[in-house]
């Protein structure tokens, strides 16, 4: 089989577009063979562990289900369950799960804390979440565009929302992969500078247009993806009669706003919904919404990130 070796994901940063398309590619091929009863037995002997503060139903089944699936075992903590809760430090943790399993996939607040694991651990370190960047649920959205829409080029995609950490990481997917990306937020809420930065350098060799706006019209205007997230993310509750008050109702997907784009638009959304609030039912809901698929393609590329990063093979 052919090799390829992964680093640690983070951000998305650290990977090429050779590396995305080959993650991507795998997941496609791991998703047919699901559907025709193939399975394989590939990560037999091999343990990875998430280590979650978050709450989580898609991230933490799809990885449960992936190792299954591939013939290893998972185990969960959360921080309760650790000495984390009781001082103990990030690198002696990172030393400690790296005698006993084989990857750590981690869902935390402070992405400081994936960094810290991320430097002492000696297996792999996937973020499955921070408060900055969700890397494995931008390659989901970008494999359910794919198989939506054939390919990247000259696609444009509308973010219309809060700039949070799934829009971080997707704004450096689109960079790479070379789709056209306008995010619409307020000022206070925009992705970060270097988030930014990332996905512009890497769209001058994509040859994607990355922008900014605080106008969703001018955003959807046109546009062949529309995609959002929930307008108060696990974190920023304190937050949320202030965040509610800006984003609706000019931030809310509504069928009139979806309405601007291209007839043949799709919707998107990473989940939990809130509907009635950064989205409307009759959208989310509605023909061309894809929540489902992309929901579902969480397993797929879970799949293939754990077969690469385990077993270094195609």
């Amino acid at each position: 089989m052919p090799k390829l070796s992964l680093p640690n994901i983070l951000t998305l940063e650290e990977l090429s577009l050779n590396q995305i398309t080959a993650i991507l590619d795998l997941a496609n091929k791991l998703k047919v063979e699901r559907k025709r009863g193939i399975t394989r037995n590939s990560l037999a002997g091999k343990t990875l562990v998430l280590l979650f503060q978050k709450a989580s139903t898609r991230t933490r089944v799809s990885f449960e289900v992936a190792m299954a699936e591939l013939g290893g075992f998972s185990i969960f903590l959360n921080s309760s369950d650790i000495q984390l809760s009781r001082g103990e430090t990030i690198a002696d943790t990172a030393r400690t799960l790296s005698l006993f399993s084989h990857a750590l996939a981690v869902r935390v607040y402070d992405h400081k804390d994936i960094e810290g694991l991320s430097k002492y651990a000696s297996i792999p370190v996937i973020n499955a979440l921070s408060n900055d960047y969700h890397p494995c649920q931008a390659l989901s959205d970008i494999q359910t565009i794919r198989e939506k829409k054939g390919n990247f080029k000259k696609l444009k995609m509308a973010w219309v929302g809060d700039g949070d950490n799934v829009c971080n990481s997707l704004l450096i997917a689109s960079g790479k992969v070379g789709i056209n990306m306008m995010v619409a937020s307020p000022k206070k809420y925009r992705p970060s500078s270097f988030a930014l930065k990332v996905a512009k350098d890497a769209a001058r060799s994509s040859g994607a247009v990355i922008e900014v706006t605080d106008d969703p019209l001018e955003a959807v205007n046109g546009a062949d993806i529309i995609i959002t997230d929930s307008f108060v993310s696990m974190g920023s509750e304190a937050e949320a009669k202030e965040r509610l008050q800006t984003f609706i109702p000019k931030y809310q997907v509504t069928a009139k706003l979806f309405s601007k784009a291209k007839k043949d638009a799709i919707f998107m959304h990473c989940l939990p919904a809130k509907r009635g609030q950064e989205v409307e039912a009759k959208v989310i809901d509605g023909a061309r919404s894809v929540v489902w698929e992309e929901a579902e393609n969480k397993l797929h590329t879970h799949k293939a990130l754990l077969q690469l990063y385990l077993t270094k093979s195609l």
